[in-house]
């Protein structure tokens, strides 16, 4: 989840939003230093261990498969979220409407921020329907769970991931949604397969990332994926692509199934004849509105 270049970081004033922020990262305590020995003879001799000690290298920036991977926003930019011209750039109403989610379902909001997303994605699984919205940062979710309190909305659970591990419950998630988070994970392919080991038969993995194809989309390339480079990592990492939508202003939903999973229903069809059974398989496609 990411801002255009020039307001990456700006928090925006006058919010018109239900969320409540936190202002500030709560104070970091601090052991006191040591008191100095009086003499040298006094002094406690140093460990060759700290006498060597060097500062960790910087290796600049990690890539992955030819992509830079991107710095994960920090908390004290959470007022971006939930900008009010948010609705307009990424129409996230119209991109859920083109998910198909349905009452009961249980869903996934990875990266989930301060629940922006997750809210949204609440009201349409209902009252027997769960949302995990998961984050690394425990400062995101103290706000999402202050924001879901404030709304009375009960049939979210929180979830304190790590970059190696979703913590997602292994196949019960019938739908995974990472909205501008994907190209954020620091190790994709341990991400990757916490996610599909996540998913429930015939479950979706869905990407939702500003378009690196189109230099208009006014976001940092970092923080931009093409459909090309979504599916080389995918792909390689045991997921199917399905179809890519392309009706949002800025972004790709992007639309990954886990690679020979058998969906519920097929294990109650008769099989067929090989011939007749390639014949009816899914072609995926890119959908163009």
């Amino acid at each position: 989840m990411f801002a255009p270049s020039l307001v990456r970081f700006v928090l925006v004033v006058g919010c018109s939003s239900l969320f409540a922020i936190e202002s500030s990262a709560p104070a970091l305590a601090q052991e006191p230093a040591p008191s100095e020995p009086s003499t040298k003879e006094s002094r406690p001799a140093r460990s060759p261990a700290k006498r060597t000690r060097k500062r960790p290298i910087d290796d600049g920036p990690k890539i992955y498969m030819g992509r830079q991977i991107a710095d994960v926003m920090s908390h004290l930019g959470a007022e971006w979220l939930v900008r009010d011209t948010r609705e307009q750039e990424e129409q996230p109403d119209r991109m859920l409407d083109g998910l198909k989610i349905q009452p009961g379902q249980t869903v996934a909001d990875v990266g989930a921020g301060v629940g922006y997303t997750s809210v949204k994605m609440s009201k349409r699984v209902g009252p027997k329907g769960t949302v995990y919205a998961t984050d690394v940062q425990p400062e995101m979710l103290r706000m999402l769970a202050r924001n879901a309190k404030t709304m009375n909305i009960t049939n979210i659970k929180p979830i304190l991931c790590t970059p190696t591990d979703p913590k997602l419950p292994e196949g019960k998630v019938d739908l995974i949604l990472m909205v501008d988070v994907y190209h954020e994970c620091s190790d994709p392919e341990a991400t990757l397969a916490g996610l599909r080991k996540a998913l429930a038969p015939g479950g979706r993995l869905v990407l939702v990332e500003f378009r690196a194809e189109d230099p208009e989309v006014p976001i940092k390339p970092e923080h931009k994926m093409s459909v090309a480079q979504a599916r080389k990592e995918l792909e390689a990492n045991g997921f199917r692509f399905k179809e890519s939508l392309e009706f949002l202003p800025w972004q790709h939903i992007i639309i990954f199934e886990v690679a020979g999973a058998t969906k519920p229903a097929d294990a109650a069809t008769p099989s067929k004849p090989a011939e007749e059974a390639k014949a009816e398989e899914p072609r995926s496609k890119t959908v163009i509105d």
